[in-house]
């Protein structure tokens, strides 16, 4: 499952990062870290978090996800970090 978060609507609430930890986190108080290609394992989990976004800034795409698109095999091999224009991104090192 491929996911996408939308930045100009992220508001940094967090619900995403309470009901799926294992695939948003949030790194202070703005600054959300995500896999965009979620294990098709955690489906109900991602389900529910795009579900919980109070300004539904997230989509996901292919199996499972919101348009059924074939969002293709693999993982990345490092989460994306998703920062709004003009904020530095926060190393989780």
């Amino acid at each position: 499952m491929r996911l996408v978060v939308d930045l100009n609507r992220c508001q940094g609430y967090a619900q995403c990062a309470f009901l799926a930890p294992e695939v948003f986190t949030m790194h202070g108080e703005e600054s959300l870290v995500y896999d965009p290609h979620a294990e098709d394992e955690l489906r109900a989990k991602v389900a529910r978090a795009v579900a919980a976004c109070p300004v539904q800034a997230i989509i996901a795409e292919g199996p499972g996800g919101a348009d059924h698109a074939d969002g293709g095999p693999g993982r990345s091999a490092r989460p994306v970090q998703a920062v709004r224009p003009g904020q530095e991104p926060v190393d989780g090192r």
